[in-house]
């Protein structure tokens, strides 16, 4: 009887703390005058239930590598999140006053600047892609007992990356990710495509796999229970469909249109009166559910390293990418994981499958969810992630890649096949306009490896890096250029050939620099200097060492790129000279769409071949 009381006591808690986070939400958006308080409202009750009964998490260190993990993939719903956090204690609820403002962490969608947050969101349909990567590690790298909460929106969920976790999740077997969708009908102009139509999102779940439970997602019995079920179901994800109301509880709003992203406003106080009439105590202190007790420790990427030091005979042609897949093995740290789209046979991933098959994720034909799962995978320094697919196929996931910077993630990618020199696959293929996505990237540093030795430096350094990294690899063999012993740093470029009576500095990497250094000995037949440089590094690009040897080349530079023009290596020596006249900067680029044919016929044909370089410089000098 006691044991009854203390629960019925419990559901009367948690539902007195869902309408005071629905007021705090009401309030914090008021305050502000922008927000979203009635997408808030729907999801109350789920957020009640999850912060204090269900997770497992210390105030003191809410990124505790053993806690259970929360996802809002529905961004916009950040002051509800905000306002259980403040009510668990983990700050003062008068902050939420600060809701969006320009000197406030509590901004309209979350980052983690806020100590409480793994990842970004806003950018909607991306957040169950991060959950899976958590739980994946949680489940077959960790073997750690944290579960992992992901909160989607129902309008997010006609996202086609949402339908690619879902499949990732139920592949993998993650019976520690509970996918929540919080179905309130409404999206921001019209009714969502399914409006409340509960029988069809179960059977589109229960098709990908899912334990998948509908239930009245304003009932806090019914949310007790869907999530003990979850904890019971093993060997697939759960999913909780909860059908629920935009702005429940709001006078003359609940349900309907026209109040998506609207702070109340003059509405406000007659909503929080007819709210705080449901609360029957407003003094209680709302308890967290205790912490694990289980110790994560998080991994030290600094002291990352090769295990041995490249193992090469300059002059041997070795393709960068087979580098890249050497490397990964190499490796000193059980954590290093690689993340694949069904081409690690040719991006060279495949050599960490074969060492150890749990470290390498395959993602299949998915690259916005490998970015995703990547980003989850490297969350509170569990792993360090590196994504590997053709270098063009990451355009598709670019949003991912840009919230991933945002979430400051340590995700490393490496996009192989770039550029015409991977001959008659065609245009569909060639990475062509990849470095200059991953330049605008903030914080991300882009290595441009020229052979095979300067690769494996380049995975090394990536490794070690705390934020985002590219690293481009070609198809082609190309030479060894470098000793064993040479070492590599990030902004700093490798002057390869020089004399005293340099007329031009000719900068390319990889294929073009091969290119450069044959038209180095055709012009030196014929009497004419060049300096050759490598620029191992795209961004940060090395302009002090670009300007001084430019000087000392009568301030004359051609930039060689497997690349279009637009973005590429040539714009990055550009941005570098641009306050200095006496400098001239000629590009060689891949001017227009490709065609099928061999490399070297399309290296010549769209002029970043050894002849285009020799005319190049002839024209300059």
């Amino acid at each position: 009887m006691a044991d009854a009381v203390k629960a019925d006591e419990n559901v009367q808690s948690l539902k007195n703390l869902a309408h005071r986070l629905r007021i705090l939400s009401i309030d914090a958006t008021n305050k502000c005058n922008s927000g979203h308080p009635t997408s808030c409202s729907s999801m109350a009750e789920i957020v009640s239930v999850l912060f204090f009964n269900e997770m497992r998490y210390k105030l003191s260190e809410p990124r505790d590598p053993a806690s259970d993990r929360f996802i809002l993939s529905k961004g916009h719903s950040a002051p509800i999140l905000y306002a259980a956090w403040a009510e668990a204690g983990l700050f003062p609820v008068s902050d939420l006053d600060n809701l969006r403002k320009l000197d406030s962490d509590l901004e309209g969608h979350p980052t983690p600047r806020l100590n409480f947050i793994d990842v970004a969101t806003g950018s909607l349909g991306q957040g169950l892609g991060v959950a899976a990567g958590m739980a994946y590690v949680g489940k077959y790298l960790d073997n750690a007992d944290f579960r992992t909460y992901c909160l989607i929106g129902d309008g997010e969920s006609a996202e086609g990356s949402i339908w690619e976790a879902l499949n990732f999740a139920s592949y993998y077997k993650l019976d520690n990710l509970v996918a929540i969708f919080d179905v309130n009908r409404l999206g921001q102009s019209d009714p969502t495509s399914l409006a409340h139509d509960m029988d069809t999102y179960k059977n589109r779940l229960e098709s990908f796999g899912f334990h998948a439970l509908v239930i009245d997602g304003h009932d806090v019995q019914a949310l007790l229970s869907a999530f003990q079920e979850a904890k019971l179901t093993k060997g697939k994800p759960t999913a909780i469909i909860a059908k629920t109301f935009k702005g429940k509880y709001f006078p003359e709003i609940e349900d309907t249109e026209g109040w998506h992203g609207k702070p109340l406003g003059e509405r406000g106080p007659a909503a929080i009166e007819a709210i705080k009439k449901l609360v029957t105590d407003f003094d209680f202190k709302p308890v967290p559910a205790a912490p694990s007790e289980a110790k994560l420790h998080p991994v030290d990427a600094a002291n990352i390293k090769l295990s041995e030091p490249p193992a090469y005979k300059v002059g041997d042609k070795v393709a960068t990418r087979v580098a890249y897949g050497t490397a990964l093995v190499k490796l000193n740290s059980d954590r290093v994981v690689a993340l694949d789209c069904d081409v690690k046979n040719s991006t060279y991933s495949e050599k960490l499958r074969k060492i150890n098959k749990l470290r390498h994720i395959e993602c299949f034909i998915c690259e916005q969810n490998m970015v995703g799962v990547g980003v989850g995978v490297g969350c509170r320094g569990r792993t360090i992630p590196f994504c590997s697919t053709f270098a063009t196929f990451f355009t598709r996931a670019y949003d991912q890649i840009r919230m991933g910077a945002i979430s400051q993630s340590n995700l490393n990618f490496v996009g192989s096949h770039a550029g015409v020199s991977i001959g008659e696959d065609g245009p569909s293929q060639m990475g062509l306009e990849d470095i200059a996505l991953f330049r605008t990237i903030p914080n991300c540093t882009v290595f441009y490896p020229s052979d095979a030795v300067s690769a494996e430096r380049a995975v090394e350094l990536a490794a070690q890096l705390p934020d985002m990294c590219f690293i481009r690899t070609s198809r082609p063999n190309t030479a060894v250029l470098y000793d064993n012993a040479e070492l590599f740093e990030v902004g700093k470029a490798k002057v390869v050939k020089k004399s005293e009576d340099d007329k031009v500095l000719v900068i390319g990497a990889c294929v073009t620099l091969e290119e450069a250094l044959v038209a180095f000995d055709k012009l030196a037949g014929e009497g004419i200097h060049i300096r050759v440089m490598d620029p191992f590094t795209i961004k940060p690009i090395d302009a002090a060492g670009i300007l001084a040897n430019a000087r000392e080349c009568a301030g004359k530079i051609i930039t060689v790129e497997d690349h279009y023009p637009e973005g590429g290596l040539g714009e990055a020596v550009l941005s570098a000279v641009a306050e200095c006249p006496d400098i001239i900067v000629k590009k060689l680029a891949v001017p227009r769409i490709p065609r099928s044919g061999p490399p070297a016929d399309l290296m010549d044909l769209y002029g970043i071949s050894a002849r285009s370089i020799v005319d190049a410089v002839k024209s300059m000098i």
